[in-house]
């Protein structure tokens, strides 16, 4: 049984590296948390993704959540999306194990982006792959973005510079 939790720096996600990944320790940094596949129309996102973490990683992190749900667009293993990542996008952001987003059991992390009795914000539906939810210091969910709506767009670069 999944565990519904109250904050999102209260949860854990395993790394895709297998070690655990805190939210906790990015309480005073914005956070932004994207659902990623490999063989998606927007898996180029990785690339900005990498661009935005880099130029602004004083100020922002960034977790990837690789993700099967979604057309069956991340069907590999682990191994082989960090592989991907790495060799294709030179990725250096957090990614975590693959999760699920809308199959039984939802991952908590996703629960609480998605339901407004845990954020406290708005109820969301993940509609498909590179959906971003901006996450403020304080661990409260400020936006969420479509897939469409590119990593560097500047929406989301006001967001960041914004205090």
């Amino acid at each position: 049984m999944i565990e519904l939790v109250a904050s999102i720096h209260n949860i854990c996600i395993e790394g895709i590296n297998g070690k655990e990944l805190r939210l906790d320790q990015f309480r005073g940094k914005k956070l932004m948390i994207v659902n990623v596949a490999s063989e998606c129309d927007f898996t180029p996102q990785y690339e900005l993704l990498e661009e935005l973490y880099r130029h602004h990683k004083d100020s922002i992190a960034i977790i990837g959540c690789p993700c099967n749900d979604f057309g069956g667009q991340e069907p590999g293993q682990e191994e082989e999306i960090l592989s991907f990542c790495q060799t294709m996008f030179q990725v250096t952001f957090p990614l975590s194990k693959k999760i699920n987003i809308r199959s039984k059991p939802v991952h908590p992390l996703y629960q609480w982006l998605t339901d407004k009795a845990l954020n406290e914000v708005t109820d969301s539906e993940v509609t498909w792959n590179f959906q971003k939810y901006a996450i403020s210091p304080k661990g409260e969910l400020e936006h969420v973005f479509s897939p469409e709506t590119s990593p560097l767009d500047d929406q989301i670069l006001r967001w960041i510079e914004s205090t």
